[in-house]
C-alpha cells in the first residue's frame, strides 16, 4: 500500500526569473493531474507565486493559469518607478551620501528604486481582506492547504525569519526562526525586497528584506512543517565550470560582480541543500529499522532551466525603460556586459512569456521523471541528480 505523502512546493527567488517557475508548474498541472501541494514555501519573488497559489479558491490548474495571466500582465513600470527624474534623484542622493562621508543627502534613502507600483499591482490582484491575504484561512480550514511559509531577512538580527500560516509550532534553529502569523501583503513585499535595490519593509517593529540573503537551507521551512516529499523549482541553470574565450572579460564590471552576488544569495543555496538532503536520504535508507535517530526520508526533486536565463536577458535589454538602460550601461564593461543582474529586473511581457515557455519545455523533457516522483513511491534520484539536485 502506497504511503500518503505531504507534498511541499518550494519556490526560490530570482526576481523576474521566477516566471520560469510558473511555466514548470503549468506543465505539471496540465499533464500530472491530481497534484496539489499542501505545504508551500516562497522566498523573494517566489513568495509572490506561493502566496497567489496558496490563496487561490479554485482547482490547481486554474490557480496556475491565473498566476500565468498575472505575470503576463506585468511590465517594468508596474514593478518600480522608471522615470528619469525619479531614478536621477535617487542616484544623486546615494552619490551625495558617499562623496560627502554621510554629511549630505538623506540618511534614510530607501532603495535604489521605488517599488510602490509593485505594492499597488499586488494589492489589486491578491485577495485582500483588510491587510490580511484572504483565501489562505479558508483553504487551511478545508484541508486544501496545511501550511504556508514566506521567508524574510531581519536586517536587525541578520537572521532568516519564516512567517508561517497554518502551523502553530514555531521554531528557532540555526539562522532560521519560524513565527506563526496571518499573512499580509507586507510579508510578501518584505520577502521580495531585493537588497539595496528595493526598500526594506517593517514587520513587527523590525526592518526586513529579501528572504534569500541568509537562508542557507531553503528546504528547511518545508521540513519543519512536516513535508515528506518536496518539489523545488529553481530559476538557475546548472553551473558552467569552463568558459569559452569570448566570455572571458579583462576585468569584472560592477554589474558582473553584482550578478555573481545575487546568484549566490538567491539561487546557489538550493543546490547545496538538495545535495545534502539526498545524502541524508541515502543514510536513512541504509539504517536498520527503528535506528534512524529521528531522521526521516524526504524525497526531493529540483527542476531548473537547461539554458542560462541571464544570457537570454541580454537579448531583451532593449525592452527596459531608457533611463534604466542608461544607468545600467554605466555599471558594465564596454567589452562585455553582464546579464545576471538584468535577468532579475526585466519585467517585460515578452521576456516573461519566454521564461514561462522555457519552464514548460524543460518540464516536458522531464515528464517521466516528474510523474514517477509525484505518483510512484519507488522513485530514486538519478546519478546526475545525486550530483547536483
Amino acid at each position: 500500500m502506497a504511503k500518503q505523502h505531504k507534498d511541499a512546493l518550494v519556490l526560490s527567488g530570482g526576481g523576474a526569473r521566477a516566471a520560469y517557475q510558473v511555466g514548470c508548474l503549468r506543465y505539471i498541472a496540465r499533464h500530472v493531474p491530481g497534484y496539489r501541494p499542501v505545504i508551500m514555501t516562497g522566498v523573494s519573488a517566489g513568495a509572490i507565486n506561493a502566496v497567489h497559489l496558496a490563496s487561490a479558491r479554485t482547482d490547481w490548474l486554474t490557480a496556475v493559469e491565473t498566476l500565468r495571466d498575472l505575470w503576463l500582465s506585468l511590465d517594468t513600470t508596474k514593478v518600480y518607478e522608471t522615470s528619469v527624474t525619479n531614478l536621477m534623484r535617487r542616484v544623486m542622493i546615494w552619490g551625495m551620501r558617499v562623496i560627502s562621508g554621510g554629511r549630505l543627502g538623506r540618511a534614510d534613502v530607501r532603495g535604489m528604486v521605488d517599488n510602490a507600483p509593485l505594492r499597488q499591482f499586488l494589492g489589486a490582484h491578491l485577495p485582500l481582506d483588510g491587510k490580511r491575504i484572504d483565501g489562505i484561512p479558508q483553504n487551511l480550514a478545508e484541508g486544501v492547504l496545511e501550511a504556508l511559509a514566506i521567508v524574510t531577512t531581519n536586517y536587525g538580527s541578520g537572521r532568516s525569519v519564516a512567517w508561517v500560516e497554518g502551523d502553530d509550532e514555531g521554531w528557532d534553529k540555526g539562522q532560521l526562526r519560524g513565527y506563526e502569523t496571518e499573512m499580509t501583503l507586507d510579508h510578501v513585499m518584505a520577502s521580495a525586497a531585493l537588497p539595496m535595490f528595493f526598500p526594506a519593509v517593517k514587520l513587527e517593529d523590525m526592518w526586513h528584506g529579501d528572504g534569500g540573503i541568509r537562508l542557507t537551507a531553503p528546504l528547511s521551512p518545508a521540513l519543519h512543517m512536516g513535508a515528506t516529499r518536496i518539489l523545488a523549482v529553481s530559476p538557475r541553470a546548472k553551473p558552467v565550470y569552463g568558459l569559452p574565450p569570448e566570455l572571458r572579460s579583462p576585468y569584472p564590471s560592477p554589474a558582473q560582480i553584482a550578478g555573481v552576488l545575487l546568484n549566490a544569495v538567491f539561487l546557489d543555496n538550493l543546490d547545496f541543500d538538495a545535495i545534502q538532503m539526498n545524502r541524508i536520504n541515502q543514510l536513512v535508507r541504509g539504517l536498520p529499522e527503528g535506528q534512524s535517530g529521528g531522521m526521516r526520508e524526504v524525497d526531493v526533486l529540483v527542476l531548473r532551466p537547461r539554458e542560462d536565463l541571464g544570457v537570454l536577458a541580454r537579448q531583451h535589454e532593449v525592452e527596459l525603460p531608457s533611463a534604466f538602460r542608461f544607468f545600467e550601461s554605466g555599471l558594465n564593461n564596454r567589452e562585455r556586459s553582464s546579464s545576471d543582474t538584468l535577468s532579475m529586473v526585466i519585467f517585460e511581457p515578452e521576456y516573461l512569456a519566454l521564461l514561462m515557455r522555457l519552464g514548460e519545455e524543460d518540464a516536458a523533457d522531464r515528464h517521466d521523471e516528474i510523474e514517477a516522483f509525484l505518483r510512484d513511491d519507488s522513485y530514486q534520484p538519478s546519478v546526475s541528480e545525486r550530483q547536483l539536485a
